[in-house]
């Protein structure tokens, strides 16, 4: 830009000022005549000058306002740009309903309110109606099919024909702008034309100065090959010939093949394909009839036999052609493969299980049968010294046997059906409980020494002496006459009793009342005459309790689960998951370390207590379910009674070693008792001291096996 003129030099371009004061030549001037008549015009025009003077100094001072004013207000919009608003846009007024911000909007979902003001009032939720009112507003209004939520700011936004138009191409997998070329270059200086001398600013790739240790190793190779003889260089490919080889020879020189698979042989001729057989072998005309009227597949034979005097009498074979071909398409089309077969024993697999007749003694045959019952036997008990047996049947009779000679000693009738009898191991108190239906009576069978009755009777003294009854459970004196039929105690509970445990000591006994909920156990100790609750909750239906024979430990058997306390320390010692439906029984090793469980769905599961919480080992030998389960106290041995009539024994050793596993072995399966209504051996026991196995069963009997 050149450099900007002021107004005075404007104004002397336009208008130049006239010097009358100025010297002019001679020749210039005229004449007197002529400037005595010129002077008039002179002045005209010098009062026209004048005129023009002050009009000019009149616009030259607006014009030069306006031009200052222009000039001053560019420095300003240099200096601080003016800010041209848009009144149209203008949303200053509005009211927004979000007011928190872009943050997801779930997180007022739990309140009425969407949001603070300015003051900090809560801005509540516009009104939505339900299902109902949406249809209804959808069908008003026209543009609902243009319409979209938007959830920031809570209301419906109506879309364009432009966002209409980018929504469409979207899903037609397009590009959302229109006038977008994809294959525009959008780098300016890059162009589609090869140039002969690109230039480029990228540096040199490193790889092209640094040898290739790949080409490296490629070439060793080579040059090894070269060295060895493999490769000659210079030396002219030849093309080879092809070879054929016979692949179904047995021979192997010039077969190459891998996993050769030799063709199987031919069916050496039968004795009816001879030119000469026997006359037995000849068919009758009747069966000639017979083999040509049945299809060619189902013949025994694709000849018919014939005889001939020579050898030279026997005629060309007519389907031998035909023959020859259909084997060589059986041998070219059927796929053969060589598989893998493993050269393993059968019997190696099978763990090596000493003989039963190296693990005598156990029970073997069928010794006495105990009758006097004339219902079902359900459970029964035998005495610590081995001499007689109770046993409770659903004739609401409790009978005392004597084992060695099967005779009915005495027999106590009981108002309901007695569900379960239990001897107490003391060897120095002798009782007998039984529960029958909501009440357990404790028996002096008097059949002991007169010190062990002695014993027992104050044991019985002393508990009536301490008996307070504080809870639900109710311990009661029997009538004269229930005390003469040898009555001691009777112990009231709230629900049906249907199983008992004893302790090892004989003091304490646990008794189950699955109805009862979390008074289902309850634990009786007879010289305090007193009765405490275990557990204030009981999770689970319990089926089953049993006493640890040497730790303070008590097992609890639900439905599908054993759950072992610690009773000294009242807390959850372990966790038993047999996986199993229901359980219906359950037994601990004399040693303490091992336990086994029977159920409902024929199976025995034997725990290793120091092994894991889930079964050492699953024994399925039964065809029903699985009634009772039992451990004998001195031999390694333990038995099994269902409801399929049988008593299954087993040995099992528990080893001291604790780097070995039991050795579980299955010896003898016994037919004990017979099937009625579905239902077989209800119960068995060992000999506390003999390997005899003893079983109750719906057939009304008791059986002993020696």
């Amino acid at each position: 830009m050149g450099k900007r003129k002021n107004l005075k030099e404007v104004e002397e371009e336009e208008f130049p000022e006239i010097d009358i004061n100025e010297e002019f030549d001679e020749g210039d001037i005229e004449s007197e005549d002529e400037a005595t008549g010129d002077e008039k015009e002179y002045k005209d025009v010098d009062d026209q000058v004048e005129d023009l003077d002050t009009e000019v100094d009149s616009q030259a001072s607006d014009i030069y306002e306006d031009f200052e004013e222009k000039r001053v207000r560019v420095l300003r919009r240099k200096q601080l740009p003016e800010i041209d608003p848009v009144y149209d846009s203008d949303t200053s007024d509005e009211e927004l309903h979000n007011t928190v911000g872009n943050i997801p909007m779930e997180w007022y979902n739990d309140y009425p309110h969407i949001g603070y003001d300015v003051n900090g009032n809560k801005i509540m939720r516009p009104a939505q109606g339900d299902d109902l009112d949406k249809f209804l507003s959808t069908m008003d209004d026209k543009n609902a099919w243009r319409s979209v939520y938007d959830k920031l700011e809570g209301k419906n936004i109506v879309l364009n024909k432009e966002e209409l138009e980018m929504l469409k191409r979207i899903q037609q997998h397009q590009f959302p702008e229109t006038m977008y070329d994809p294959y525009e270059p959008t780098v300016e200086w890059f162009s589609g034309n090869t140039e002969v001398m690109p230039l480029s600013g990228a540096h040199e790739p490193k790889r092209r100065f640094i040898p290739s240790k790949l080409e490296a190793s490629k070439i060793m190779k080579i040059a090894k090959a070269i060295r060895a003889g493999l490769i000659v260089p210079g030396k002219k490919k030849t093309a080879d010939k092809p070879k054929f080889y016979d692949i179904w020879s047995n021979t192997g020189e010039e077969n190459t093949l891998k996993n050769h698979i030799p063709a199987p042989k031919l069916k050496l001729p039968e004795h009816n394909e001879s030119y000469n057989p026997p006359s037995e072998y000849l068919l009758t005309k009747g069966e000639e009839k017979e083999w040509e009227e049945m299809d060619p597949e189902d013949r025994p034979h694709n000849f018919l036999p014939k005889k001939h005097s020579t050898l030279r009498h026997v005629g060309a074979y007519k389907r031998f052609i035909q023959e020859r071909f259909e084997r060589c398409l059986d041998l070219y089309l059927c796929p053969r493969t060589i598989k893998q077969k493993l050269d393993i024993d059968p019997e190696s697999l099978i763990p090596k299980l000493p003989s039963p007749k190296d693990l005598k003694p156990f029970p073997t045959k069928l010794s006495i049968t105990y009758k006097g019952h004339s219902a079902k036997v359900r459970s029964f008990s035998l005495d610590p010294t081995g001499q007689w047996i109770v046993s409770c049947g659903d004739d609401k009779t409790v009978r005392i046997w004597e084992i060695a000679t099967g005779r009915n000693l005495k027999t106590v009738k009981v108002d309901e059906i007695p569900m379960a009898a239990a001897w107490s191991p003391s060897k120095s108190v002798s009782l007998i409980a039984v529960a029958t239906g909501e009440k357990v009576i404790l028996l002096n069978p008097g059949l002991a020494s007169q010190e062990v009755t002695e014993t027992t009777e104050q044991v019985i003294a002393t508990a009536w002496e301490n008996v307070k009854n504080t809870g639900a459970v109710k311990w009661e004196k029997p009538t004269a006459a229930e005390i003469s039929n040898g009555h001691s105690i009777h112990i009231v509970l709230p629900k049906a009793v249907t199983s008992i445990a004893w302790h090892r000591r004989g003091d304490y006994f646990a008794t189950v009342s699955p109805d009862a909920n979390s008074a289902a156990v309850q634990i009786h100790q007879i010289s305090k005459g007193s009765t405490q609750n275990p557990f204030k909750k009981s999770k689970g239906l319990v089926q089953k309790v049993i006493f640890h024979p040497t730790k303070p430990f008590l097992f609890v058997a639900t439905q599908r689960s054993v759950k072992v306390y610690n009773l000294v320390k009242q807390e959850l010692v372990k966790k038993l998951m047999p996986g199993c439906k229901w359980i219906s029984s359950i037994d601990i090793h004399p040693a303490g370390d091992n336990l086994i469980i029977g159920t409902y769905d024929k199976r025995i599961h034997w725990f290793d207590m120091d092994l894991s919480a889930k079964p050492y080992k699953t024994l399925r030998y039964h065809k029903e379910a699985v009634r009772q389960v039992a451990y004998h106290k001195r031999y390694p041995l333990f038995a099994s009674s269902s409801d399929d009539g049988s008593v299954l024994l087993f040995h099992g050793m528990v080893y001291n070693d604790l780097m070995q596993n039991p050795l579980i072995v299955p010896l003898k399966t016994l037919s004990a008792h017979e099937r009625v209504e579905s239902l077989g051996a209800l119960d068995c026991q060992w000999h506390p001291i003999q390997p005899w196995i003893f079983s109750s069963g719906a057939d009304n009997t008791i059986k002993m096996f020696v």
